[in-house]
């Protein structure tokens, strides 16, 4: 079956950087899109990021734009998430996601068919 795995959280300070991966393995699908989602202890899960796997389209969540970047790499069945100048909200489980629907909008979790376990990434003030 498909598996996603994440890897690259960690414990961090203000404004430092990280950077996410997500590998997918398992049998082939005609995937329309992947992302990247968190979600804090009591909250909901949130969209953080997406890419369309065809063109390449961006997304993001306004919390994040200008500061995180997403981007994949076909050839090795990856998408990763480069997160710049961290703040303490930014702490959360963070969760790649891909999807074979088509016509689905991609910042909301419903959309999603394939979910990682989840990577924690903390930040300290």
């Amino acid at each position: 079956q498909v598996q996603l795995v994440e890897a690259g959280g960690g414990l961090v300070e203000a404004g430092d950087s990280l950077r996410l991966s997500c590998v997918a393995s398992g049998p082939s699908f005609r995937r329309t899109g992947w992302g990247w989602f968190r979600q804090a202890p009591g909250k909901e899960r949130e969209f953080v990021a997406a890419m369309r796997w065809s063109d390449s389209i961006e997304y993001y969540g306004d919390s994040v734009k200008d500061r995180f970047t997403i981007s994949q790499d076909k050839a090795k069945n990856a998408l990763y998430l480069q997160m710049n100048n961290l703040r303490p909200g930014d702490a959360a489980v963070y969760y790649c996601a891909a999807t074979l629907l088509t016509g689905q909008r991609l910042d909301t979790p419903k959309s999603y068919v394939y979910w990682g376990q989840g990577t924690q990434v903390a930040v300290s003030s």
